[in-house]
């Protein structure tokens, strides 16, 4: 019986955002164009669960390149209405357009000559007749079986909020570096704001040998450095080949006298390798995309001439995986 209750919700709630496909019309693209144009910000306002939507939205424009407030409209009253300037947009967010509080901004707001968006359940109420634009968010039913807890109409409001957000993003050509710079705490912020030369080795702690360099001291430098990796260099400094931890063990089974070899003659040729100033999240793709776990790092065009080195557990501490 539970189950059967869920699936009736989800279904409900279901219908009621594949119904607003079938309602979309200019009025979204004029919103959109409204928005765009705006030379303030986006300031969005509700009452209650509308209220949580309405947090929820403008959220959700201010994550994604649209500068967006919400105004809780009670407050609004007692002189929050102080956040709102001429050249700004008020989103307003309502089922029944008839609550009160939001009533109660309405005439400040006309004097103002704000722009007023309505994302509207009941278009004929008193907020549909003072807003300049209405987005239909009106239901068939709601999901609460008495018809009273808002749940059906703040889903519908909440996917409207999405698609509003999202076309505006696309409108404005926001990109992943620019959601990387208003998210700089998350695993993509740092991702693409962290840079490798912000967290790689240098200098004495490179782990690096020549290519005549007996295998004994390869060990010792590998083991030293703790890295499980080791670069090749020739005699003018340019990396020529790297030793890993996998190369000694694949070392091991074909040379019985491996102590006895020279790193030119167990290195693999070739090494990846990456440019200094390079994202950390294009350093985590390479490692990903060839199966290890450390890059060389070059500056600028010299590609041959090691400076650096990133690792696995480099990224990890810096929170890029």
């Amino acid at each position: 019986m539970d189950i059967d209750r869920a699936k009736r919700v989800l279904m409900i709630e279901a219908e009621a955002i594949l119904s607003l496909i079938e309602r979309l019309n200019e009025s979204f693209t004029r919103a959109v164009d409204m928005i765009m144009a705006c030379k303030g910000k986006v300031v969005v306002t509700g009452m209650g669960k509308s209220g949580l939507i309405g947090q929820k939205i403008a959220s959700t424009l201010a994550g994604t390149g649209t500068p967006a407030y919400f105004l809780h409209p009670a407050e609004g009253v007692h002189g929050d209405l102080g956040i709102l300037q001429k050249r700004d947009i008020l989103i307003v967010v309502s089922n029944s357009g008839e609550t009160e509080e939001i009533k109660a901004l309405l005439p400040a707001v006309k004097r103002m000559g704000i722009q007023l968006i309505a994302m509207l359940g009941r278009l004929q109420s008193t907020l549909g007749k003072a807003a300049d634009l209405i987005l239909d968010t009106s239901v068939k039913e709601e999901a609460c079986p008495l018809g009273l807890s808002p749940t059906a109409s703040t889903t519908a409001t909440l996917a409207l909020g999405d698609a509003l957000a999202v076309a505006l993003l696309e409108k404005r050509g926001f990109k992943e570096e620019d959601f990387a710079l208003l998210h700089p705490g998350g695993v993509l912020g740092k991702k693409l704001l962290i840079k490798v030369e912000d967290i790689m080795h240098t200098g004495e702690e490179i782990p690096l040998v020549r290519e005549m360099t007996s295998m004994k001291e390869v060990l010792i430098e590998m083991t030293s450095k703790r890295l499980g990796v080791t670069g090749v260099t020739d005699k003018d400094g340019s990396l020529v080949g790297v030793i890993t931890d996998g190369d000694l063990r694949r070392a091991l089974e074909r040379h019985r006298d491996l102590l006895n070899k020279t790193a030119i003659e167990v290195m693999t040729r070739n090494p990846k390798k990456i440019e200094k100033t390079a994202v950390a999240g294009k350093a985590l793709q390479l490692m990903e995309e060839y199966s290890i776990t450390s890059l060389f790092v070059h500056e600028g065009n010299r590609e041959e001439i090691p400076i650096g080195i990133i690792h696995l557990h480099d990224l990890l501490k810096a929170g890029v995986v």
